[in-house]
Formats: C-alpha cells, sequence, structure tokens
C-alpha cells in the first residue's frame, strides 16, 4: 500500500474545464518575481477590470505586500502551475483583508485570460468565504467595475447583494458571512 500524497492546510490541485492542472495554495514571497512577470501578459482591460483603473506594472511595494500578508488580518491564494514557488507561472490571484475596526473584510480577485471561465474565480471566492468565516467576520464585500459583468454575476450566483458605492462606475458586493454571529455570542455566555 503506497502512502498517500496529503497537501498541506490551503493547497488544493484542481483539474480545469481545458484539463490544465493547477495547484491552489496560499501566496508565497517567492512568487514575487512571476506576478510581476505575468502581470505583462495581462491586457489592459483586466487589469482595469481588478484596479479599477490603468496601471502599466506592479510596483515592488504592491507585490511584496501582496506576496507577503499578514497572518491575523490577510490572506491570499494563487492559482499556479504545479511547480514550487518561484517557478510557477501564476494565473490568479485571490485576496481577502479584515478592515481595521470592522468585522468585515473585503476582497479581490484577478483570473487571467487563459484560465478565465473555468470556474477558478467561483472556486477561489469560496475558499475567501471560507476563511473569512473561519475568522469569524461577519461581512465580505468588494468595489466591482459595473461593466465587469462576469464579476457581478458571479458574485449574485454565490448570495452577494449589490450596494450603491460612492465612487462613480463601481457597485459594491456584499456577502452577510453569518448575520446571527452576535446573537449567538449572547447565547452562549447566558446562563441556562
Amino acid at each position: 500500500m503506497s502512502a498517500r500524497n496529503r497537501l498541506p492546510p490551503w493547497h488544493e490541485q484542481v483539474r480545469l474545464a481545458n484539463g490544465r492542472e493547477v495547484l491552489i495554495r496560499p501566496i508565497r514571497a517567492d512568487d514575487a518575481g512571476p506576478l510581476r512577470a505575468s502581470f505583462a501578459l495581462l491586457q489592459p482591460e483586466e487589469v482595469r477590470q481588478r484596479f479599477l483603473r490603468p496601471v502599466k506594472e506592479l510596483s515592488a511595494e504592491t507585490v511584496q505586500r501582496l506576496t507577503q500578508p499578514q497572518p491575523r488580518t490577510e490572506f491570499a491564494l494563487v492559482a499556479a502551475e504545479p511547480l514550487p514557488p518561484g517557478e510557477a507561472l501564476v494565473g490568479a490571484v485571490a485576496r481577502v483583508a479584515a478592515t481595521p475596526g470592522t468585522r468585515d473584510a473585503e476582497f479581490a480577485i484577478l483570473v487571467s485570460r487563459y484560465v478565465a471561465g473555468m470556474g477558478l474565480g467561483r472556486h477561489l471566492m469560496r475558499r475567501l468565504v471560507r476563511w473569512a468565516k473561519g475568522k469569524k467576520l461577519e461581512r465580505l464585500y468588494g468595489d466591482v467595475l459595473e461593466s465587469n459583468q462576469p464579476m457581478l454575476s458571479l458574485a449574485g450566483s454565490l448570495g452577494f447583494r449589490r450596494e450603491a458605492s460612492d465612487a462613480p462606475g463601481l457597485v459594491r458586493v456584499v456577502l452577510d458571512l453569518d448575520a446571527d454571529v452576535g446573537q449567538r455570542a449572547v447565547r452562549t455566555r447566558s446562563p441556562g
């Protein structure tokens, strides 16, 4: 009997609709080089939909912030080739960051056109929701361009509701993670 090949927490191999295998795993500092290199492969519209404005390249500061999240308040996953960090081409990045002083967290997902439309965005979003629930957060939100219909459709299919945004051309999508978190805490503490 052979030993079972177990992956570390938050790691999973996924076969995409096109047959390509990707490894979904937490982002690593070693991913900085491939992230900066793969950014050049993105179309201007892909960049605008994620960053909400034109960006020509990822700055060293941005890449460092992305690849070295604060473990207590941030979480980021990549969908990459099944190679070691630093060598693997990154096809998608999903990130969530708790908003200081609240029980909310903001998400962001970028899926390159090479792997878009294969369910990867949905898969990554579900992982972000799982992390946020594990941190006992109450709401997950993101600002999406009104023109980004694929992201708005995905969010709607996962239970996010739309809210007006102060910024023109943006829609805020919000998911209530556990509406009764406060009530459950009160019930747990009360004698009974």
